[in-house]
Protein backbone atom coordinates (compact mmCIF):
# COMPACT_ATOMS: atom_id res chain seq x y z
CA UNK A 1 0.00 0.00 0.00
CA UNK A 2 1.90 3.25 -1.36
CA UNK A 3 2.29 5.94 1.45
CA UNK A 4 -0.75 8.55 -0.23
CA UNK A 5 -3.28 5.52 -0.19
CA UNK A 6 -2.24 5.01 3.07
CA UNK A 7 -2.50 9.00 4.19
CA UNK A 8 -6.12 8.98 2.80
CA UNK A 9 -6.91 6.18 5.33
CA UNK A 10 -5.39 7.96 8.56
CA UNK A 11 -8.40 10.13 10.10
CA UNK A 12 -6.84 13.52 10.80
CA UNK A 13 -3.91 12.96 8.93
CA UNK A 14 -2.54 16.42 7.39
CA UNK A 15 1.01 15.94 5.71
CA UNK A 16 1.57 20.18 5.59
CA UNK A 17 1.14 20.06 9.48
CA UNK A 18 3.67 17.44 9.78
CA UNK A 19 6.04 18.88 7.66
CA UNK A 20 5.68 22.17 9.29
CA UNK A 21 5.98 20.73 13.11
CA UNK A 22 9.09 19.47 11.61
CA UNK A 23 10.52 22.60 10.08
CA UNK A 24 9.47 24.17 13.66
CA UNK A 25 11.21 21.50 15.54
CA UNK A 26 14.66 22.34 13.31
CA UNK A 27 13.99 26.18 14.06
CA UNK A 28 13.74 25.14 18.03
CA UNK A 29 16.96 23.19 17.73
CA UNK A 30 18.45 26.13 16.34
CA UNK A 31 17.33 29.17 18.61
CA UNK A 32 17.93 26.89 21.83
CA UNK A 33 21.46 26.41 20.75
CA UNK A 34 21.64 30.25 20.52
CA UNK A 35 20.44 31.03 23.67
CA UNK A 36 22.36 28.47 25.31
CA UNK A 37 25.45 28.82 23.52
CA UNK A 38 25.57 25.11 23.23
CA UNK A 39 27.17 23.10 20.39
CA UNK A 40 25.73 21.78 17.24
CA UNK A 41 26.89 19.41 15.11
CA UNK A 42 25.85 18.48 11.44
CA UNK A 43 27.23 17.52 7.94
CA UNK A 44 28.96 19.85 5.52
CA UNK A 45 26.66 19.92 2.43
CA UNK A 46 28.92 22.43 0.12
CA UNK A 47 30.68 25.70 -0.29
CA UNK A 48 28.90 29.02 -1.31
CA UNK A 49 30.45 32.32 -1.73
CA UNK A 50 28.25 35.12 -0.20
CA UNK A 51 29.58 38.71 0.60
CA UNK A 52 32.75 37.91 -1.05
CA UNK A 53 33.68 35.37 1.44
CA UNK A 54 33.75 31.45 0.76
CA UNK A 55 30.93 29.95 3.17
CA UNK A 56 30.73 26.28 4.54
CA UNK A 57 26.97 24.82 3.89
CA UNK A 58 25.13 23.17 6.94
CA UNK A 59 22.18 21.56 7.41
CA UNK A 60 20.30 21.39 10.27
CA UNK A 61 16.89 19.60 8.97
CA UNK A 62 15.76 21.92 6.38
CA UNK A 63 17.07 24.91 7.42
CA UNK A 64 20.36 26.01 6.26
CA UNK A 65 23.48 27.28 8.19
CA UNK A 66 26.43 29.17 6.84
CA UNK A 67 29.93 29.25 8.52
CA UNK A 68 32.07 31.87 6.85
CA UNK A 69 35.65 30.94 6.28
CA UNK A 70 36.61 33.46 8.75
CA UNK A 71 34.30 31.41 11.45
CA UNK A 72 35.30 27.73 10.41
CA UNK A 73 39.11 27.09 11.79
CA UNK A 74 40.63 26.86 8.13
CA UNK A 75 42.97 29.13 6.90
CA UNK A 76 42.60 28.30 2.94
CA UNK A 77 40.06 27.18 0.99
CA UNK A 78 41.34 24.19 0.11
CA UNK A 79 40.97 22.97 3.93
CA UNK A 80 37.32 24.43 3.72
CA UNK A 81 36.97 21.86 1.17
CA UNK A 82 38.09 18.86 2.95
CA UNK A 83 35.34 19.60 5.74
CA UNK A 84 32.70 19.15 3.04
CA UNK A 85 30.70 15.68 3.41
CA UNK A 86 31.90 15.35 7.00
CA UNK A 87 30.03 16.21 10.31
CA UNK A 88 31.24 19.60 11.88
CA UNK A 89 30.52 20.97 14.90
CA UNK A 90 29.89 25.13 15.30
CA UNK A 91 27.84 27.84 17.62
CA UNK A 92 24.98 29.56 16.26
CA UNK A 93 25.94 33.23 16.02
CA UNK A 94 22.49 34.65 14.22
CA UNK A 95 19.37 33.00 12.97
CA UNK A 96 16.97 34.78 9.98
CA UNK A 97 13.66 32.62 10.39
CA UNK A 98 12.00 34.34 7.40
CA UNK A 99 15.12 33.19 4.78
CA UNK A 100 15.22 30.37 6.61
CA UNK A 101 18.91 30.68 7.72
CA UNK A 102 21.44 31.07 10.08
CA UNK A 103 25.20 31.70 10.70
CA UNK A 104 27.68 29.74 12.92
CA UNK A 105 30.81 29.84 13.98
CA UNK A 106 32.75 26.12 13.48
CA UNK A 107 36.08 28.19 15.59
CA UNK A 108 33.89 28.77 18.48
CA UNK A 109 32.80 25.39 19.00
CA UNK A 110 36.30 24.04 18.48
CA UNK A 111 37.82 26.52 20.88
CA UNK A 112 34.95 25.46 24.05
CA UNK A 113 35.42 21.93 22.77
CA UNK A 114 39.28 22.06 23.28
CA UNK A 115 39.25 23.74 26.58
CA UNK A 116 37.17 20.82 27.67
CA UNK A 117 39.61 18.26 26.27
CA UNK A 118 42.45 20.34 27.98
CA UNK A 119 40.49 19.83 31.35
CA UNK A 120 40.06 16.28 30.89
CA UNK A 121 42.84 14.47 29.24
CA UNK A 122 45.54 12.31 30.61
CA UNK A 123 48.79 11.15 29.74
CA UNK A 124 47.99 7.38 28.41
CA UNK A 125 44.63 7.81 28.01
CA UNK A 126 42.79 6.45 24.91
CA UNK A 127 40.95 8.97 22.82
CA UNK A 128 39.21 9.12 19.29
CA UNK A 129 40.15 11.57 16.82
CA UNK A 130 38.65 12.47 13.63
CA UNK A 131 41.11 12.82 10.64
CA UNK A 132 41.13 16.09 8.94
CA UNK A 133 43.92 16.10 6.85
CA UNK A 134 46.43 13.50 5.07
CA UNK A 135 49.92 14.54 4.34
CA UNK A 136 53.05 12.36 2.77
CA UNK A 137 54.66 12.37 6.13
CA UNK A 138 52.03 12.37 8.53
CA UNK A 139 48.01 13.11 9.41
CA UNK A 140 46.18 15.79 11.26
CA UNK A 141 43.52 14.39 13.59
CA UNK A 142 40.86 16.57 16.02
CA UNK A 143 40.59 15.19 19.40
CA UNK A 144 37.54 17.29 21.07
CA UNK A 145 38.88 20.58 19.43
CA UNK A 146 42.14 19.98 19.72
CA UNK A 147 44.38 19.57 17.02
CA UNK A 148 47.61 17.38 16.58
CA UNK A 149 49.55 15.82 14.20
CA UNK A 150 50.59 12.27 13.54
CA UNK A 151 53.86 11.37 12.01
CA UNK A 152 53.92 8.82 9.74
CA UNK A 153 55.54 6.22 11.54
CA UNK A 154 52.82 6.39 14.69
CA UNK A 155 49.64 5.57 12.35
CA UNK A 156 50.45 2.34 12.30
CA UNK A 157 52.27 -1.07 12.89
CA UNK A 158 54.75 -1.87 10.34
CA UNK A 159 55.72 -0.08 6.68
CA UNK A 160 53.33 2.74 5.27
CA UNK A 161 53.90 3.12 2.09
CA UNK A 162 51.22 5.68 1.03
CA UNK A 163 49.31 7.69 3.93
CA UNK A 164 46.72 8.48 0.97
CA UNK A 165 45.70 4.49 1.17
CA UNK A 166 45.92 4.11 4.38
CA UNK A 167 43.27 6.31 5.76
CA UNK A 168 40.95 9.54 4.47
CA UNK A 169 39.87 12.95 6.09
CA UNK A 170 36.96 11.96 8.27
CA UNK A 171 37.84 8.40 9.08
CA UNK A 172 37.75 7.80 12.92
CA UNK A 173 40.91 6.76 15.02
CA UNK A 174 41.45 5.65 18.03
CA UNK A 175 44.89 7.21 19.99
CA UNK A 176 46.71 7.08 22.98
CA UNK A 177 48.12 10.37 24.65
CA UNK A 178 51.83 9.62 24.81
CA UNK A 179 53.04 13.02 26.26
CA UNK A 180 50.90 16.07 27.45
CA UNK A 181 51.78 19.17 29.03
CA UNK A 182 48.55 21.09 30.33
CA UNK A 183 50.44 24.19 31.27
CA UNK A 184 51.51 24.88 27.41
CA UNK A 185 48.85 23.15 25.84
CA UNK A 186 51.24 20.57 24.24
CA UNK A 187 49.86 17.18 23.45
CA UNK A 188 51.33 13.81 21.34
CA UNK A 189 49.68 11.42 20.00
CA UNK A 190 50.05 8.10 18.64
CA UNK A 191 47.24 5.41 16.93
CA UNK A 192 49.55 2.62 16.47
CA UNK A 193 50.25 2.82 20.21
CA UNK A 194 46.36 2.26 20.52
CA UNK A 195 46.19 -0.98 18.72
CA UNK A 196 47.56 -4.34 19.58
CA UNK A 197 51.40 -4.94 18.53
CA UNK A 198 52.66 -7.58 16.56
CA UNK A 199 55.57 -8.12 18.30
CA UNK A 200 56.82 -9.58 19.78
CA UNK A 201 55.03 -12.40 19.59
CA UNK A 202 55.39 -12.63 15.30
CA UNK A 203 58.68 -13.65 15.62
CA UNK A 204 58.42 -16.52 16.91
CA UNK A 205 56.23 -17.78 13.61
CA UNK A 206 59.30 -16.49 11.42
CA UNK A 207 62.72 -18.49 11.43
CA UNK A 208 66.01 -17.37 10.38
CA UNK A 209 67.24 -18.76 6.96
CA UNK A 210 63.66 -20.12 6.35
CA UNK A 211 61.59 -19.13 3.14
CA UNK A 212 57.96 -17.27 3.42
CA UNK A 213 55.32 -15.90 0.68
CA UNK A 214 54.60 -11.68 0.79
CA UNK A 215 53.56 -9.17 -0.75
CA UNK A 216 55.80 -6.16 -1.67
CA UNK A 217 54.64 -3.35 0.00
CA UNK A 218 56.72 -0.69 -0.58
CA UNK A 219 60.28 0.06 -3.10
CA UNK A 220 62.49 2.44 -2.55
CA UNK A 221 65.99 3.13 -3.12
CA UNK A 222 67.61 1.48 -0.34
CA UNK A 223 65.65 -1.57 -0.53
CA UNK A 224 62.17 -3.16 -1.11
CA UNK A 225 59.54 -3.74 1.93
CA UNK A 226 57.68 -7.22 1.81
CA UNK A 227 54.39 -7.68 3.73
CA UNK A 228 54.22 -10.99 5.75
CA UNK A 229 51.31 -10.21 8.13
CA UNK A 230 49.42 -7.24 9.15
CA UNK A 231 51.72 -5.12 10.87
CA UNK A 232 54.72 -7.00 9.99
CA UNK A 233 56.58 -5.94 7.00
CA UNK A 234 60.56 -6.75 5.72
CA UNK A 235 63.29 -5.03 4.55
CA UNK A 236 64.68 -7.47 1.37
CA UNK A 237 67.82 -5.77 -0.67
CA UNK A 238 67.02 -5.24 -4.63
CA UNK A 239 67.10 -8.01 -6.80
CA UNK A 240 70.47 -7.87 -9.09
CA UNK A 241 68.49 -8.84 -12.45
CA UNK A 242 64.92 -8.61 -12.27
CA UNK A 243 62.95 -5.16 -10.58
CA UNK A 244 59.53 -5.82 -8.68
CA UNK A 245 56.36 -3.73 -7.60
CA UNK A 246 54.33 -2.57 -5.26
CA UNK A 247 52.02 -5.63 -4.72
CA UNK A 248 54.19 -8.31 -6.37
CA UNK A 249 53.75 -11.62 -4.71
CA UNK A 250 57.08 -12.45 -3.87
CA UNK A 251 58.93 -15.86 -2.10
CA UNK A 252 61.45 -14.38 0.61
CA UNK A 253 63.90 -15.76 2.53
CA UNK A 254 64.45 -14.72 6.43
CA UNK A 255 68.14 -13.57 7.17
CA UNK A 256 67.85 -12.29 10.85
CA UNK A 257 64.92 -11.59 13.11
CA UNK A 258 65.34 -8.50 15.87
CA UNK A 259 61.99 -8.13 18.24
CA UNK A 260 63.36 -5.15 20.14
CA UNK A 261 64.18 -3.18 17.18
CA UNK A 262 60.89 -4.98 15.82
CA UNK A 263 62.75 -5.62 12.46
CA UNK A 264 63.12 -8.47 9.68
CA UNK A 265 65.88 -8.06 6.88
CA UNK A 266 65.51 -10.72 4.22
CA UNK A 267 66.30 -11.72 0.41
CA UNK A 268 63.48 -12.16 -2.01
CA UNK A 269 64.67 -15.62 -3.95
CA UNK A 270 61.74 -14.83 -7.06
CA UNK A 271 58.60 -13.27 -8.09
CA UNK A 272 55.87 -15.43 -7.67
Amino acid sequence: MSDHILSTLIEGFDPDKIQQEEYDKDWQEIIGARQNNTILQAYATGIEKTLDKECLIVQVGRVRGLIPIDFSGCEKLEQLRKLVGTKVAFKVLNYDRENNLFTASRKAALEHMANVTWSRVEEGQILMSVVRDVMPWGIKVDIGGVQVEIPIEEVDHGWIDDLYEKVKVGDHLRVKVTKLDKENKTIKVSAKQAKPSPWPECAKRYQEMSEYVGRVSGVREYGVFVNLEPGVDALCNHLKFEHVRKNDRVLMRVLKVDPQKEQIRGRIVRVL
